[in-house]
């Protein structure tokens, strides 16, 4: 872990669901944090009971209890960042808009989490149009795989001049940025940055792995590291895009599906290539 110039950790406040498995959700996030050398703290919206080849069930958390969770962690870590995963219900949706609302951290990066890889449902379909006029409406930047930009745009996304548009729909709802990941599409992985300055085309050489289980959860969590510690918003996302390819190439099996992606390997490790960020004064 590194540590500013007052010996204290960079800190990220993950919002999500615990994957019982280890593959994705807080486990994959905190791992990320690790591997960018800041600390992950984390709010539990929902635990699933899940392996690697089905989600069989989950239980939401309270709302309140998660802004219990968020503002205890607050009053003393300061996180630099938000970073929402799995948020299930509207109550929690709108919990977490409160929160960063009081908190006012630097970054909010929002996953916007819907199903998970192996097909389990992990948002309730009302609450698309909180999580939009909520959150989606004030965060720095916003992940959505194309699966989810058709859900938050209501259209197709199945084609690189649908990911410009469902990008430009997302920018219309206030997000400062959006990142539509094309993962699913047939060809090398291109992924659409765009901000109101523009769009840029990320490309990257298509893995064969199977084992790709987190890897959404990373990139986000990874995008957010690397802001607190210290990139502008486009730097941060070219190079989680660089280090999350590194991520897939080294995914592993743990059971019968599909495993999960390594963040933690020798060729992603990411610190020394990052700078060391500067002290902050603390808000809340």
């Amino acid at each position: 872990m590194l540590q500013d110039p007052r010996g204290i950790v960079p800190s990220v406040l993950l919002f999500g669901g615990s994957d019982s498995a280890g593959c994705a959700g807080l486990q994959m996030d905190l791992r990320t944090c690790a591997a960018f050398g800041v600390h992950g703290a984390c709010v539990v919206t929902a635990v699933t009971a899940q392996s690697t080849r089905a989600v069989t069930g989950q239980l939401s958390v309270p709302a309140s209890f998660v802004t219990l969770q968020a503002e205890t962690v607050q009053s003393d870590l300061h996180p630099a960042a938000v970073k929402t995963g799995m948020l299930a219900s509207s109550d929690t949706i709108e919990a977490v808009a409160r929160f960063c609302e009081r908190a006012r951290p630097r970054f909010v990066v929002v996953d916007p989490v819907m199903v998970s890889t192996t097909g389990g449902l992990l948002l309730d379909p009302v609450a698309i149009e909180g999580l939009k006029r909520d959150l989606i409406s004030r965060c720095s930047l916003v992940t959505p795989n194309l699966a989810e930009a058709e859900a938050l745009c209501g259209r197709s996304v199945s084609s690189l001049d649908d990911m410009h548009e469902a990008a430009e729909s997302l920018l219309a709802l206030g997000a400062g940025a959006v990142l539509v990941k094309g993962g699913h599409l047939p060809g090398s992985a291109i992924d659409v940055f765009a901000t109101p300055q523009g769009h840029d085309e990320l490309h990257a050489p298509r893995s064969e792995s199977l084992h790709t289980r987190g890897t959404g959860c990373a990139l986000a969590t990874a995008i957010a590291a690397a802001l607190v510690r210290g990139l502008e918003l486009r730097e941060a996302v070219g190079f989680a895009k660089r280090w999350i390819t590194r991520a897939i190439r080294s995914g592993y099996a743990v059971g019968d599906g599909s495993g999960p992606i390594d963040v933690l390997s020798q060729g992603t490790d990411p610190v020394g290539e990052l700078p060391i960020p500067e002290p902050e004064a603390p808000t809340f």
